[in-house]
């Protein structure tokens, strides 16, 4: 070709415009028809049993899991995969009432993802059948109760921000943008939702596109949601290539983390397993020695509802054994079957009468017992209470729970708290004669402490608080709604007053100073099973730790002394005891979660599994925390109706000196209890805090 032939080529091309460039290649972070999935409900009835089991009906499905529901069925049932022309939709068929009370700030939900995913684009097909609910797609999740929504309602599209409430059951809801759009109940429409940085972009079938900018959140998972029938099809999260070349370093950098974290602390191993099957239990156990040999023995309690529910509970069965599997006495007539437990029933392994020797203290058939520890031979009884309660179904009260504290100044826990459900408690000296009544909110389970130094204790129930001798000290009961799910009075740090910690239920979190008056508020669903210890030792003083349930279930929150949140966390969609536990014989105590080993473990004051279980066939229903080696450090007991075996740690017995945190006595146990766990060491009699 002639030179002057090229520079003409080369002239027409230069006036040409440039073709358009290659669009950046799209990965893909999920891809979802719902086609590998069963037909049926993602979800079982679960109700209570979930607050401090763990069961395998609350775990992930594919790539999705149920992160809200409240205590109706329906409820809980709400996501079913089905197939409509052989295809896969996943059908939200449950009508939520979003103006109700029971709603709890509680929208339907099932949410899939990662909480490092940032800058991505969710593409979402989906119908909804009721122009008045609520329909569509929600980013950057950071919990069920923080995120960013886009979809319908009524003749609009929205998009908003929601973080936890403002006030009681209302939302702190922040719309971002909304615009008229005509759609149609059933008819199925696509949402797409762009992300770049705190750019939103947002937009309906191209229709209609809305867009903010908002840096609240910059990352998070991804969820589908509706208040009324809808179904989904065709989900898809994709991203650039860089992005998800970040997404991939950031997530080998957690990872990497995590299995530092692991690798520095002892590893779980088992210690002893013991053949329950038949005793029928769920989390229903205690612990002390009970035949005098020096060695901690298991008190296993059998429960018989006679309903409604849960409610009017008791005793059928006591089954004493050791830690051999060795079967020390029984009573009652066990019962396989009887193994659900979503509540407490009133019995205890306790020196009552100050010998040295414990007994074991029972309600069963409308009395109270004190039992011989050694035999589970009757040394006196009396009846039970009567009671004036019109929801009541018996005249005499069942006995929902035991608590031991010193009301008279006898320098040991002689007296007795025994409760109801909800409306009133009596107090018993330990011959079991009542000494004063009261009514009032009981909330689950009560604290003790001698606040105002006369050498009796003081009783925080629910939301009250009542002298020694059943005098009301003050009441909250007006001011609060819902009841007290865990209580303790404990001073988080040196130079500050004790206080009373008081997870509230759907008041959420309360701190409450020891003369009534509320100091802190947080508004953060329904806040239950509080552990108080020293989780963060780079932190002056104690933390807590709760977890939520009804509505919310599996949101951690981490308070510091000053009753100020530091960090929330959803590892999971289920309930926990939050259990501190003193793992390392060092500062620093962690909190089970639970015993599964995909979904639970031990974790840290930052939301951290730094302790896996082992994956070896063991139950993992129910745990305990306790120390049964002798060596100051905790033992994890986990058991489900059939097993129970113990953990250890792998380098155990620990030489040298270690710490020895201070706790609630064994003699109160409780599925509700708030668990304190003060700073000491081994030979220290006294708190360090």
């Amino acid at each position: 070709m002639g030179k002057c032939c090229f520079a003409l080529i080369v002239g027409i091309l230069s006036v040409l415009p440039l073709a358009a460039a290659e669009p950046p290649a799209e990965k893909v972070l999920l891809e979802d028809g719902f086609d590998g999935l069963r037909s049926g409900p993602m979800f079982s009835v679960v109700g209570a049993h979930a607050e401090y089991h763990y069961l395998p009906e609350i775990a992930p499905k594919g790539n999705w899991a149920v992160t809200t529901f409240n205590s109706d069925a329906p409820s809980q049932l709400a996501w079913n995969v089905r197939r409509e022309s052989g295809d896969a939709v996943m059908v939200q068929q449950y009508d939520s009432k979003s103006t109700a009370k029971k709603s709890r700030h509680t929208h339907p939900m099932l949410v899939a993802g990662d909480e490092l995913w940032s800058d991505y684009t969710l593409t979402v097909r989906f119908a909804a059948d009721h122009k008045d609910k609520q329909c569509g797609v929600i980013f950057r999740y950071q919990t069920d109760r923080s995120y960013y929504f886009f979809g319908v309602r009524g003749d609009e599209a929205i998009l908003k921000r929601v973080n936890n409430e403002k006030e009681y059951h209302v939302p702190e809801e922040a719309v971002l943008a909304h615009a008229k759009f005509a759609w149609k109940p059933g008819v199925y429409m696509t949402a797409r939702v762009a992300l770049q940085g705190a750019r939103i972009r947002a937009d309906l079938d191209g229709k209609v596109v809305l867009e903010a900018d908002d840096s609240t959140w910059t990352s998070g998972k991804v969820a589908l949601t509706s208040d009324g029938p809808a179904r989904f099809t065709e989900v898809r999260v994709t991203c650039t290539a860089a992005e998800e070349a970040r997404f991939q370093a950031a997530k080998a950098k957690r990872e990497a983390e995590l299995a530092r974290l692991q690798a520095e602390n002892p590893k779980p191993v088992v210690w002893k397993k013991i053949n329950i099957e038949g005793f029928g239990v769920g989390r229903n156990l205690r612990f002390g020695d009970l035949d005098g040999d020096g060695r901690t023995d298991i008190l296993i309690g059998q429960v018989v509802h006679h309903g409604p529910k849960d409610k009017n509970s008791e005793l059928s069965c006591l089954t004493a054994v050791n830690l051999d599997g060795k079967v020390l006495w029984q009573i009652g007539t066990p019962d396989a079957w009887k193994d659900h437990l979503t509540n407490d029933v009133g019995f205890q392994i306790h020196d009552i009468d100050g010998d040295g020797k414990n007994e074991v203290i029972y309600c069963m058939h409308f009395e109270i017992v004190v039992a011989d520890g050694a035999t589970g031979k009757t040394r006196y009884k009396a009846a039970t209470p009567e009671t004036s309660q019109s929801e009541a179904r018996y005249p005499q009260i069942l006995g929902d729970s035991l608590y031991f504290c010193d009301l008279r100044g006898t320098g040991r826990a002689a007296d007795l708290i025994l409760k109801d459900r909800y409306w009133q408690i009596w107090a018993l000296n330990d011959r079991l004669q009542t000494m004063w009544t009261a009514k009032c909110n009981t909330g689950h389970y009560p604290f003790a402490k001698d606040i105002d130094g006369d050498g009796k204790d003081e009783l925080a129930v629910g939301y009250s608080l009542f002298d020694h001798d059943g005098k009301r000290l003050w009441t909250l009961d007006k001011e609060l709604n819902d009841h007290a799910d865990g209580v303790a009075i404990v001073q988080l740090r040196e130079g500050q007053k004790p206080l009373i910690v008081n997870a509230a239920s759907d008041e959420g979190m309360v701190l409450i100073g020891l003369d009534g008056k509320i100091i802190k508020h947080l508004r953060l669903g329904h806040v239950q099973n509080p552990g108080i210890a020293d989780f963060r030792p780079d932190l002056p003083g104690l933390e807590i730790v709760s977890i939520n349930f009804w509505g919310n279930q599996g949101i951690l929150h981490f308070y510091d002394a000053q009753g100020n949140l530091y960090h929330e966390c959803e590892p999971n969609q289920f309930g926990s005891l939050c259990q501190p536990v003193n793992w390392t014989g060092k500062p620093g105590e962690f909190f089970v979660h639970s015993p599964n080993v995909d979904l639970g473990g031990m974790f840290d004051g930052w939301g951290r599994c730094v302790v896996k279980f082992p994956d070896d066939g063991h139950p993992d229903m129910c745990n305990a925390v306790l120390d049964l080696t002798g060596d100051c450090r905790d033992e994890v007991v986990v058991w489900d109706p059939h097993a129970l075996w113990v953990y250890t740690q792998d380098d155990n017995p620990k030489k040298g000196r270690l710490y020895k945190p201070i706790r609630n006595p064994l003699y109160n146990e409780s599925n509700y209890r708030a668990v304190v766990s003060l700073p000491g060491w081994e030979g220290s009699e006294k708190s360090e805090e």
